[in-house]
């Protein structure tokens, strides 16, 4: 039945198809502290099934076995992802024509449509071929990180990646560009071998990240993560952190991009059929101007839906503040008036801070 499942799992363009038993987590504790300590911020979601998120039994009675999948998003060997990085770049005089458009930059598993609905219909097809080849009493849930599952934690014990320092999943075979979902069943599946941490000595996402986010190894506070600040966070985002931010408008890579297994990425086979590079290093100016009707019609079935107009363009915003020169200042006056006031709050502060450098400029 095994080879079975997985075989199907291939077939429907997993990369990755093992097994592990649904029994609960011996690192639940963890999740537990961390949730006690604050440190999930306002995901308000993790609080209230968290007892659904340590027992699997909560979730799917009379579940034996769960079938952890994943989904490579990479690129080929060698090839490095335009972070379209422009936090130190030097920007020429407003009234050069040849001034660089100041752009974002959004996370890698972005630039595609929405995995969820990718790999949710892959896995409900997985799961009617399991149900179909049970006994007639089998049952199975499938989720893509929607559910109450310590995902991470299983994808371990199943075997298909470790949990790394910065608390993400990593891949031997796909370095850190995986995406991760989950089939619980009453099918009892002999579990496959876990894996084991792989990360020696290194520390180089601790070192990476922007935000000083990774506290300790395996220790993340959300609050402080910039994937938290641009999707997570529906507020508006604390002013000592704008900075750090530079010019990432939805999510961070930077912990992933530095990890030495990435050395072993391969090229996605599903994923880049629904590759979006418009969406990766965007013009900030441009999004800048989008109205309700337009950030849909440009976001429609894709991760960036998620943060709705106000969220994306309040991170606009932010961005500007910290690239752009003065030829954002026009659009940013006009999102300084915008109806919505935490698009409003970001804009002003955009202003001050090309404004500030300006006169710095002027003054140097």
């Amino acid at each position: 039945m095994k080879d079975l499942i997985r075989a199907r799992a291939l077939e429907l363009g997993f990369d990755v198809c093992r097994f592990a038993s649904a029994a609960a987590p011996t690192t639940s504790g963890h999740f537990e502290e961390w949730i006690e300590s604050g440190k999930h911020g306002e995901m308000g979601y993790l609080t209230r099934n968290a007892a659904k998120r340590v027992d699997p039994q909560q979730v799917l009675p009379g579940a034996r076995s769960i079938v952890c999948v994943a989904l490579n998003y990479g690129l080929s060997p060698g090839v490095k992802a335009d972070t379209g990085s422009q936090e130190s770049a030097p920007r020429a005089p407003a009234s050069d024509p040849a001034q660089p458009v100041a752009r974002g930059v959004t996370a890698r598993y972005a630039r595609h449509a929405d995995y969820h609905g990718v790999m949710g219909d892959r896995l409900r097809e997985l799961s009617r071929f399991i149900e179909e080849r049970g006994d007639s009493g089998t049952r199975s849930l499938a989720y893509v990180d929607t559910g109450p599952l310590l995902e991470r934690d299983f994808a371990q014990r199943a075997g298909v990646g470790f949990v790394g320092k910065h608390t993400n999943v990593i891949s031997r075979r796909f370095g850190n560009w995986i995406l991760l979902g989950e089939l619980l069943t009453t099918l009892d599946l002999a579990p496959d071998p876990p894996e084991k941490n792989r990360c020696g000595s290194c520390t180089r996402c601790l070192a990476a990240c922007p935000t000083q986010a990774i506290l300790a190894p395996f220790q993340l506070d959300a609050r402080l993560c910039i994937s938290y600040l641009t999707i997570e966070l529906k507020g508006s985002i604390p002013v000592d952190l704008r900075p750090a931010i530079g010019n990432r408008i939805f999510g961070c890579d930077d912990c992933l991009e530095v990890c030495p297994w990435n050395r072993f990425a391969a090229e996605s086979r599903l994923m880049q059929q629904y590759r979006r590079e418009d969406l990766a290093t965007p013009d900030l100016l441009e999004w800048l101007t989008l109205d309700a009707a337009a950030f849909k019609q440009r976001f429609r079935g894709t991760p960036i839906e998620r943060s709705k107009r106000r969220g994306l363009l309040r991170n606009v915003c932010v961005a500007l503040g910290n690239v752009g020169g003065a030829e954002s200042l026009p659009a940013l006056q006009s999102a300084s008036r915008d109806p919505e006031r935490l698009i409003a709050e970001h804009a002003l502060w955009a202003i001050a801070q090309i404004e500030a450098r300006n006169r710095a400029t002027a003054s140097g």
